[in-house]
């Protein structure tokens, strides 16, 4: 064994040595860094005419399972008239066509409010609404299928009947062909809102495409005056989820108090509701994900924004996402449950500015990659101390939604928030989403950019970036890092433990 400073010496650096290599294969095989893959994109034809004014905002994303290049995004388009749109991919995203959506005969021709996904065998669905009258009141929701990736769309199908409002659509990941849909059942309208409280959050289930549904359900208990956007997703078992918001009093959105003019928020409380159901939805129970949560802008009750909901389909563990602004500015919150578990852990803030700066980040949309890693894309106005110009940001978490990675700008160019339908009236409306996906390597993003509209043109656009994440450490070079840093710094330990002490003696001598 060596002796004096000379083991001492030695033994330090194994010990170092050893640590960092017990701690780079750690790091490196639970959080590997991500980083933007090129520049973002347009997605909606016509984003960098100034000429084409359509304002595309509220996209949904999504990825065929059995052939991952093929992606499609829907949204909605608010002016100059009421319509939609679905775009598909081909190479990636690398380049988009849009596809005709028929209206259905003796509808008006206003396609609104779309949702799209891809069921386990690649079948693509696509709800939408049609209108009806100078109010443009829902009328009915249809649903078109189509087996060649969204280049080609069945003839419309109706799903659900009048006043039906916020719509999403959810196909079960594990039984081809069954279907769920949520929606917001109303029962009375008035210009900028709903006549009547009590108006249910419903649910119904298709076991063929969308052929036929059985009779629909009560999501939201009866006790809830004033519930709007829900969303829907399926649980590792089947299990069937729905998280929504509880206004509580407001009376200023939901029944349009604040007459479609913009100002301050409503000064009351929401609450973020989950519901579950084990029987196919036939039944349902309630959990509260986090009651007192502070709204941050006035909005149109039927166009609140989504809270956002993913499951890990390894663990089962739920996500719910939204924002809140009881810190003093808007936050993006995250919180999080075990599949069984009864208490809701969390939340977590995500965004990474410093608190309290007087910035908004908001309108989060989560998503969980096969290897459990959970993605959460938002707008950002942290480079903007005037709280106007927007960018988009992801950050990720390895542990369960407990803490997140440093955030990734996606959006090349900052955006103006006031430009939208409603900017008139100073309530622009930037859409009720985001969309993500995410896969072991990578997370995909689409968001509503303003870049080429005006308060005059209300121009928005659909874009889209792309994150990448280095895959993890091989299995050899992991364990030679793990094992062989803890060897080492195990022998280190040793040699400065026996020669420290002869150091001494020599020194006192």
């Amino acid at each position: 064994m060596l002796k004096g400073k000379t083991g001492v010496l030695l033994g330090a650096v194994l010990l170092l040595v050893g640590a960092a290599g017990l701690v780079v294969s750690l790091y490196l095989e639970d959080r590997p860094a991500g980083s933007l893959s090129g520049d973002d994109r347009p997605v909606s034809a016509g984003a960098r005419d100034r000429a084409e004014i359509d304002a595309n905002n509220s996209p949904t994303l999504a990825r065929n399972p059995t052939r991952h290049a093929n992606l499609a995004v829907a949204n909605r388009i608010d002016t100059p008239r009421f319509s939609c749109a679905l775009n598909v991919s081909f190479d990636g995203g690398d380049r988009w066509s849009q596809s005709r959506v028929a209206i259905p005969e003796g509808e008006e021709p206003k396609c609104f409010a779309p949702d799209v996904a891809f069921d386990s065998d690649g079948t693509l669905y696509m709800s939408f609404v049609t209108l009806r009258g100078t109010g443009n009141v829902p009328h009915a929701a249809w649903i078109v299928r189509s087996k060649d990736g969204g280049r080609t769309l069945s003839k419309p199908q109706k799903a659900l009947g009048p006043l039906a409002f916020q719509v999403r659509l959810t196909p079960d990941p594990a039984r081809p062909g069954r279907l769920y849909l949520s929606w917001l059942q109303a029962s009375d309208v008035a210009l900028f809102r709903f006549s009547q409280t009590g108006n249910p959050i419903r649910f119904a289930r298709s076991d063929d495409g969308g052929a036929t549904w059985q009779r629909s359900v009560r999501v939201s208990s009866a006790g809830r005056a004033r519930v709007v956007a829900p969303s829907t997703a399926v649980g590792k078992d089947g299990e069937i989820y729905v998280l929504y918001l509880d206004l509580g009093q407001d009376r200023l959105d939901y029944e349009g108090g604040h007459e479609g003019l913009g100002g301050p928020p409503y000064q009351g409380r929401f609450e973020l509701v989950l519901a579950r159901s084990r029987d196919g939805g036939a039944s349902w129970e309630e959990s509260v994900v986090q009651s007192g949560l502070a709204p941050i802008e006035r909005f149109l009750a039927f166009l609140p924004a989504f809270p956002s909901l993913a499951v890990d389909r390894r663990s089962g563990r739920i996500y719910a996402g939204f924002h809140d602004q009881r810190a003093g500015a808007a936050d993006v919150l995250v919180w999080s449950r075990p599949r069984e578990g009864s208490r809701w852990q969390g939340p977590t803030r995500v965004n990474d500015n410093p608190a309290r700066d007087g910035t908004s980040q908001y309108l989060p949309k989560l998503a969980v990659a096969p290897n459990g890693r959970l993605d959460v894309v938002y707008y950002d106005r942290r480079s903007d101390p005037k709280n106007v110009m927007n960018e988009v940001s992801l950050q990720s978490s390895y542990d369960d939604g407990k803490s997140f990675t440093k955030r990734i700008g996606l959006s090349e160019e900052r955006f103006d928030s006031r430009i939208g339908f409603g900017s008139e009236r100073k309530l622009p409306d930037l859409g009720s989403r985001l969309g993500l996906v995410s896969d072991t390597s990578q997370a995909r993003a689409v968001w509503t950019d303003t870049r080429t509209g005006t308060v005059v043109s209300n121009k928005q656009d659909i874009y889209g970036a792309v994150v990448t994440f280095p895959a993890g450490l091989s299995k050899p070079l992991k364990y030679v890092l793990r094992y062989g840093g803890g060897v080492l710094a195990l022998v280190g330990i040793a040699l400065v433990a026996s020669a420290a002490p002869r150091s001494r003696q020599r020194t006192a001598r």
